[in-house]
């Protein structure tokens, strides 16, 4: 009994931290790594009231390797140092462009976001959100609308240029140049690779996370659902590429961001939407917030360029 309660989590612990990823099931599950945390101290518990000692030991090294992982995301780290202008950025997947527009253009005049992007952004979910006045606080635009899950936007309160749209798997990833009136340049992306749900997705979904530009000191925002979470090997190839992870900086990086609302939430809640900042930017806030008709929430990010 205590080995059956304490093996799937040593095997759990030694995966993750192999620098290994396998294929189906493991990258779905792998997203709930803070939650095998938790079971593998109570598989230890087990362990050790059965007088299992060895295997209570797995499971002791099993919890340190995880909460290794998992813990420092609870802990603000300050991040990079940046004292140039603000650049605020709320980041939203609209469900299929169900998510309600009032809502939504209120929570951006609340939180006067400097650069909005938009996944799962539909034709008529751009119709909406124009009629509602969204051109009015974000006047500049890139978009790259779609029927169904795979549409993506940039709206911006500054000067946006286009640039070449990241695309895998029917899924298009909008990316802009915006001119900040502060004088830096800043590359922005829409992030929304597919979801890994079955074997033959987990391709396009390792494509559009490994498009994703970096390197150099060029500043950069990556924002949007990224259908992945910090324990994820692309993503933390991203850390390694010298990203920093908004939430992660606050300490607030195992706020789940999905799922919200509707039939998905029978699943726990994980933090798969995020705000990644490179070149040099800085983090200064994170929020989860919250928006009726979607399955994720938005989340907010104020961040300090270089």
């Amino acid at each position: 009994m205590s080995w059956t309660a304490v093996t799937p989590f040593v095997l759990w612990a030694a995966v993750r931290v192999s620098g290994f990823e396998p294929g189906w099931p493991w990258v779905p599950v792998v997203a709930y790594t803070p939650y095998a945390a938790g079971a593998a101290a109570l598989g230890g518990v087990l362990a050790l009231a059965l007088r299992r000692v060895a295997a209570g030991g797995a499971a002791f090294w099993a919890v340190v390797v995880l909460a290794a992982a998992v813990l420092p995301r609870t802990l603000a780290d300050g991040g990079p140092r940046a004292e140039g202008p603000a650049l605020r950025v709320l980041a939203v997947n609209l469900l299929m462009g169900r998510a309600d527009t009032a809502e939504l253009m209120g929570l951006v005049r609340r939180w006067r976001p400097d650069v909005l992007t938009l996944q799962e952004f539909t034709p008529g979910a751009m119709r909406r959100l124009e009629a509602a006045g969204v051109r009015e606080e974000l006047p500049y635009a890139v978009s790259r609308a779609r029927e169904g899950v795979g549409g993506s936007a940039v709206y911006a309160r500054h000067p946006l240029t286009a640039g070449a749209t990241i695309q895998y798997g029917g899924f298009r990833q909008a990316r802009a140049w915006l001119w900040h009136p502060g004088g830096a340049r800043v590359e922005i992306v829409s992030v929304h690779p597919c979801a890994p749900k079955r074997p033959a997705r987990q391709t396009c979904w390792q494509a559009g996370l490994d498009a994703l530009p970096r390197g150099g000191a060029t500043p950069r925002v990556l924002a949007g659902d990224f259908n992945a979470t910090l324990d994820h090997l692309p993503v933390r190839a991203l850390l390694t590429a010298g990203y920093v992870d908004a939430a992660d900086v606050m300490g607030r990086g195992l706020a789940a961001t999905w799922p919200q609302e509707g039939s998905t939430q029978r699943f726990p809640g994980v933090a798969i939407d995020h705000v990644l900042a490179g070149g040099g930017t800085a983090v200064r806030d994170f929020r989860v917030l919250s928006l009726r008709h979607t399955d994720h929430r938005p989340v907010f990010a104020e961040l300090r360029l270089p």
